[in-house]
C-alpha cells in the first residue's frame, strides 16, 4: 500500500503528521508514505516551499520520501491546473512512473478537495480512496463547490482539528462523509517540535525579563478584498488600543507575511502615543510557537483560526475586534470565511468593550454554537442541506432577533425563511416557475 499526503502549508503538514502519529492512518509496517508539497502562492518561485522551512526536519521521519507537485506539473501553476478528463489515465501513468509507484494500490490524503491541486490529484487517481483533512475553522462550514459523485463516493472521512470540542463539521456532510477529530495532544506535540527553531528566534528578539503579555494577530484581509488597506490598518490599531485598555504595556504584533510594512509603521506611532512597548515579529514563526513560548495573558485578532488554537490548545484568553464590520462586508453570502467569522464573533468577547483576561469557556460551547452554525451553513448552501430546512426555520423563528447580524434579509427572503420580506404579487408574477405553472394550467383548461 502507498499512502500519498498532499500539503501546501507547514500547518497542513503538521496536521497530517499529527494524524499519522495518532494512528489514524494505520501502522507503518508494509506502507510506503510519500509527502507531496505544493506552493500555491501567486508567484511560487519567490516563496519557500514547506519542505525547506525551519522545523520541517521534525516532520520528515514520518515519510519515506518527499516530492514537489510544482516541479512535477511545471510550468503549470498548482492552483490553476487540472488534467482534462480524457487525459487522467495518462497522467496517472506519468505519476506512477516518475515516483516509482508501480501498480501498487494508492490512498490519497489531501486538503480542500473542492479546489486544485487536491481536485486534480483526486481526478488523476480515479480509483483511489480519499481522506480529506482540514486544519481550520472552515471545516465547520458547508462544502463550497459541488463534488462529482464518482469522487465524493471515494471520500472516506474528514479529519479536522477539534477547535470547538463537540461541534460537528458540515464539510462534505451532504455526501455522508463522517468527521474524525485529530487529537489535540498530538497536534500540540507536533507544533511544539517544529516550533523549536522559532522559539530560538523569539528568545533572541524578546527580552527575557519583561516579555510581551499580549499578542495581536494580523490576517491581511485586504488581500482577499474583504476590507481596504486603510481599514485594515485601522483594525490593527484597534487591536492595540484594546490590549492597552486591558492593561497590557508590552505587546507583540504578528503581521501576516504578505502585509505591507506601512501597517507596522502606523502601529508603532500609536504605541508611542499609548506608552506601549510594541514588538513587530517579522520572522516566519508560527502563531502557535508564539503562544507556547510566550504564554501571553491575552491574544487579540479579528477572526483568525489562531484565536481558537490559542484558546483550545493553550488555554490562553482570547478576544475579537472588528468582526461586526466583516459581517457587514463579506460577500457573497456563500463566502467560506463566513463560518469562521460567525464562530469567532459568537464565541469570543469583544476586546473593545468586554472584561478581558479569562480563558474561554469551551465546555458547552458546541451546544450553543451548533444551531447558529447549521443555520448560517444552510443559508450559504441550502440546496446541499435541504434536510435542515425545518430545523433552521424553527430556530430562526425563535432566535432571529438575537442573531440578526449573521443573516441577510435578501437571503432569508429568497429562501422563504423567517425574517425575509413578504413576497410581492408582482415579483411572483415575474418568477419563471410561476409563469410556467400558469401556462400549463391555461393549456389544461383549454383542453
Amino acid at each position: 500500500m502507498i499512502q500519498i499526503f498532499f500539503s501546501a502549508t507547514q500547518y497542513a503538514a503538521a496536521t497530517v503528521t499529527a494524524a499519522i502519529r495518532a494512528g489514524q492512518f494505520g501502522p507503518r509496517e508494509g506502507v510506503r508514505r510519500i509527502l507531496v508539497v505544493s506552493n500555491t502562492a501567486a508567484i511560487p518561485e519567490v516563496g519557500t516551499p514547506l519542505d525547506r522551512m525551519a522545523g520541517f526536519e521534525k516532520l520528515r521521519p514520518e515519510f519515506d520520501e518527499v516530492r514537489s507537485w510544482n516541479d512535477f506539473i511545471s510550468p503549470h501553476h498548482p492552483a490553476g491546473w487540472s488534467p482534462r478528463g480524457q487525459d487522467t489515465l495518462l497522467w496517472e501513468k506519468a505519476v506512477r512512473l516518475a515516483w516509482n509507484l508501480g501498480d501498487e494500490p494508492v490512498e490519497i490524503a489531501c486538503e480542500s478537495i473542492q479546489a486544485n491541486p487536491s481536485r486534480a490529484v483526486a481526478d488523476i487517481f480515479a480509483d483511489s480512496p480519499i481522506h480529506v483533512y482540514a486544519d481550520g475553522l472552515m471545516s465547520y462550514g458547508p462544502t463550497r463547490n459541488r463534488i462529482p459523485h464518482g469522487m465524493s463516493s471515494r471520500i472516506k472521512r474528514v479529519l479536522h482539528l477539534d477547535l470547538v470540542p463537540g461541534l460537528e463539521p458540515m464539510l462534505l456532510a451532504e455526501y455522508g462523509v463522517p468527521p474524525e477529530a485529530v487529537p489535540n495532544d498530538a497536534i500540540v506535540d507536533v507544533l511544539a517540535q517544529i516550533g523549536e527553531s522559532g522559539a530560538g528566534i523569539l528568545a533572541e528578539r524578546l527580552p527575557a525579563d519583561n516579555p510581551p503579555t499580549a499578542v495581536l494577530l494580523g490576517q491581511y484581509l485586504s488581500a482577499i478584498d474583504l476590507i481596504t488597506q486603510d481599514e485594515e490598518e485601522q483594525l490593527h490599531i484597534r487591536f492595540l488600543r484594546a490590549a492597552a485598555r486591558a492593561g497590557h504595556r508590552d505587546v507583540l504584533f504578528k503581521p501576516h507575511p504578505s502585509a505591507p510594512a506601512v501597517f507596522n509603521e502606523s502601529l508603532e506611532a500609536v504605541a508611542k502615543e499609548l506608552d506601549v512597548r510594541l514588538t513587530v515579529l517579522g520572522e516566519p514563526v508560527l502563531a502557535e510557537t508564539v503562544f507556547a513560548y510566550l504564554k501571553p495573558k491575552l491574544v487579540v485578532g479579528c477572526f483568525s483560526t489562531a484565536l481558537m488554537t490559542a484558546a483550545a490548545f493553550y488555554g490562553i484568553p482570547v478576544a475579537r475586534v472588528g468582526t461586526e464590520l466583516l459581517l457587514e462586508r463579506i460577500t457573497p453570502y456563500e463566502n467560506s470565511n463566513r463560518i469562521p467569522l460567525t464562530i469567532i464573533d459568537a464565541a469570543l468577547p469583544d476586546a473593545e468593550n468586554a472584561e478581558l483576561g479569562s480563558p474561554l469557556e469551551l465546555a458547552g460551547m458546541a451546544e450553543a454554537l451548533a444551531p447558529l452554525v447549521r443555520s448560517v451553513g444552510f443559508c450559504m448552501q441550502s440546496r446541499k442541506h435541504h434536510a435542515l430546512r425545518d430545523e433552521v426555520t424553527a430556530w430562526l423563528g425563535a432566535n432571529l432577533a438575537q442573531y440578526q447580524r449573521y443573516f441577510k434579509r435578501r437571503r432569508l427572503t429568497s429562501l422563504r425563511l423567517p425574517g425575509g420580506s413578504p413576497v410581492r404579487a408582482e415579483a411572483l408574477r415575474r418568477h419563471p416557475a410561476v409563469r410556467k405553472a400558469v401556462r400549463q394550467l391555461r393549456q389544461t383548461t383549454r383542453k
